[in-house]
């Protein structure tokens, strides 16, 4: 194989060989994609249907759980075919797909400065938030997130692809990851790993500024509070998003801001298990359970779907 337009596909190594571990990994797989499933559906669901939760954080929520959807089922339901039937192979054009769509995940770092900057003009600007944060500006936000995760994803898969991939098609992984794909290519590849870090470097700093800028706000006006009811008030509502964003970075510095000497195949893969399969699991949970409107909608549903139980 000379160059890439030979390569017809690629083999996925998967999380292990080990026959011991697979029926494990098969049921771990098939859980968290069911609970991912149903939480990101349900979130999307229950924001659509209740008219309590059409204010822009849950906007944006209900688009994080829509990312959380698509990137999960990018990946998840192939390598559980991985580990299920022994099928290891994807194509290149799947490759590519799936390499797109995890790169535009970047639309979770930006939707998630989106929510810190919501917060802050909550917290911060109470009278003036219905002025600051319109269904326009919420709009504008969250369609330069898709922008902005479309680019990157276009400048990876084309980036990747043009180059050659002459030493073997066994991807050390369990789906077409980036650095992974990477490391297959016979060529020079210093300028495509530099490029990789400073695009990885900019959007993370970007989003991570904005997210530290608005909580740092925060934070003065909480300490400004003489109310120890509206201290809980302001730390209940940013803590799910503070959370998210503490399991969502921590992965992605770990994985993408780091030199290529220092990256292990192995460590990688665990990481990305953070970031691909179980993050887009916990985020709807995450926002549900420690935000207070979420689970007065959700009883709210429960007892609806009771009496028609009842009546029928």
């Amino acid at each position: 194989m000379e160059n890439s337009t030979e390569v017809t596909g690629f083999i996925l190594l998967g999380l292990s060989s080990a026959p011991e571990l697979q029926s494990p990994l098969c049921i771990m797989f098939t859980l968290i994609y069911l609970v991912t499933l149903v939480g990101n559906l349900g979130m999307i669901t229950l924001i659509l249907s209740d008219s309590r939760l059409h204010t822009p954080m849950y906007f944006f929520l209900s688009n994080l759980s829509l990312v959380d959807f698509g990137y999960s089922s990018a990946v998840t339901p192939k390598a559980m075919a991985g580990v299920l039937i022994g099928d290891k192979v994807i194509s290149y054009n799947a490759c590519a797909a799936q390499i797109f769509v995890v790169a535009f995940a970047t639309v979770e770092n930006y939707l998630l400065a989106s929510v810190a900057y919501d917060r802050y003009a909550a917290v911060c600007r109470p009278l003036h938030y219905t002025t600051t944060m319109t269904a326009s500006v919420s709009a504008h936000l969250a369609i330069g997130s898709y922008i902005c995760g479309f680019l990157n994803a276009c400048f990876h898969v084309g980036d990747i692809f043009s180059l050659p991939f002459c030493k073997s098609i066994t991807v050390h992984h369990f789906f077409c990851d980036v650095p992974a794909v990477l490391a297959l290519s016979c060529s020079e590849k210093h300028i495509s790993e530099v490029v990789l870090v400073f695009m990885s470097s900019f959007n993370v700093s970007f989003a991570l500024l904005v997210i530290l800028i608005s909580y740092l706000f925060i934070f003065v006006n909480i300490l400004k509070m003489h109310s120890a009811r509206g201290h809980q008030k302001a730390f209940s509502t940013c803590a799910s998003h503070l959370t998210a964003v503490s399991i969502f970075y921590g992965t992605v510095i770990f994985m993408y801001l780091q030199p290529s000497s220092s990256h292990s195949l192995d460590s990688d893969k665990v990481a990305s298990m953070f970031y691909a399969v179980v993050i887009p699991m916990l985020n709807p949970l995450v926002y549900s359970l420690r935000n207070e409107e979420a689970k007065s909608a959700f009883k709210k549903v429960s007892v609806d779907l009771k009496k028609i139980t009842f009546l029928r």
